[in-house]
């Protein structure tokens, strides 16, 4: 029998490599979103409801719960001021959002 299995499954007896207890899978993982697409993911009737209200309200758009993580830099930001919750910004995004007058919040929470 253990002839067949190393003959047909060669590799399948023995001990191969160390083994890493309590290891933690997808460290680095961090979907990222551009300031371009950004913009898309938000619907048209909470830009709508932001350029009429008068009273300087501006807009909260949660990052995370969208399933991103991190906003990246690239493209260009309407003049709308907004809140924008993420993990992590890039510093090029800081630079865009803060010439726009957006707050950036830094939120932990993961996506749901």
């Amino acid at each position: 029998h253990r002839t067949s299995f190393s003959k047909y499954h060669p590799g399948y007896f023995g001990k191969v490599g160390r083994t890493h207890y309590h290891l933690k899978r997808n460290q680095s993982f961090c979907p990222t979103v551009s300031l371009d697409k950004l913009w898309t993911l938000v619907s048209e009737q909470t830009w709508a409801n932001a350029a009429e209200n008068k009273t300087g309200a501006a807009p909260i758009i949660d990052v995370a719960l969208l399933g991103y993580y991190k906003v990246l830099g690239k493209g260009k930001l309407p003049k709308q001021p907004v809140i924008m919750k993420a993990k992590f910004f890039s510093r090029r995004a800081e630079e865009k959002m803060k010439g726009v007058v957006c707050v950036l919040v830094l939120c932990s929470r993961k996506a749901k």
